[in-house]
């Protein structure tokens, strides 16, 4: 399987795009970590909610042990304190709840951020690329083997539009039944510049069919 072309213009294309899907996925990544980190400080007031929250019903729990302490009235000035003590606990319970809400959201946008440019490169772009490499090792094999010009002029008339064949020959489909040499080799050289690889300095000759 080739991975990039052989003639320089193909070649450089190849490069040149497969540099610029990796710029992109890099720039896709990096923007959906910005936006993760740019949401994710909204967290920052649920964090001190629930720092100053846990720390207030540590204070009021503690404060009223120290005053349950109390002969005789200890039980009843406990009361509030415990009271309060527990709000301060429901305080803290939101900011950790605003706290995972806003992770969520985070973790939601940067993923959605990334599905459109990553989907455009895994669905469009890589199977087009697998396609290209997949057709040119095929084609490298096919030019160096005995019956390969016939087989690629086979592909070319198969997939070449109809105005590069009628250039080779007018009736170009019936030159191929017929085995005219010149003809195959042209196709041959189509199908392999359109790949972008070199045409063999020697062909093979094609193999010989029965009519």
């Amino acid at each position: 399987m080739k991975i990039y072309a052989d003639r320089f213009p193909v070649a450089l294309r190849q490069v040149l795009t497969d540099l610029l899907v990796v710029a992109w996925v890099y720039a896709t990544i990096r923007g959906a970590l910005w936006l993760h980190d740019l949401v994710q400080r909204l967290a920052v007031p649920g964090q001190k909610l629930e720092g100053a929250g846990g720390g207030l019903a540590d204070n009021l729990a503690e404060a009223g042990g120290k005053v349950g302490r109390v002969p005789l009235v200890g039980d009843e000035l406990t009361a509030p304190f415990e009271r309060a003590a527990d709000a301060a606990r429901s305080l803290a319970e939101a900011g950790r709840d605003q706290q995972e809400l806003v992770d969520q959201l985070a973790l939601a946008l940067s993923v959605g951020m990334m599905i459109v440019p990553l989907g455009l490169v895994l669905f469009g772009w890589l199977p087009l690329r697998v396609r290209w490499m997949r057709r040119a090792g095929s084609a490298a094999t096919l030019a160096a083997a005995p019956a390969g010009q016939d087989l690629l002029a086979l592909r070319a008339l198969a997939n070449q539009p109809l105005r590069r064949l009628t250039r080779i020959n007018p009736d170009v489909a019936q030159a191929w039944r017929d085995g005219d040499e010149q003809t195959i080799t042209a196709l041959a050289t189509l199908e392999l510049r359109h790949l972008g690889l070199r045409t063999p300095s020697t062909p093979p000759p094609p193999a010989t069919r029965p009519r």
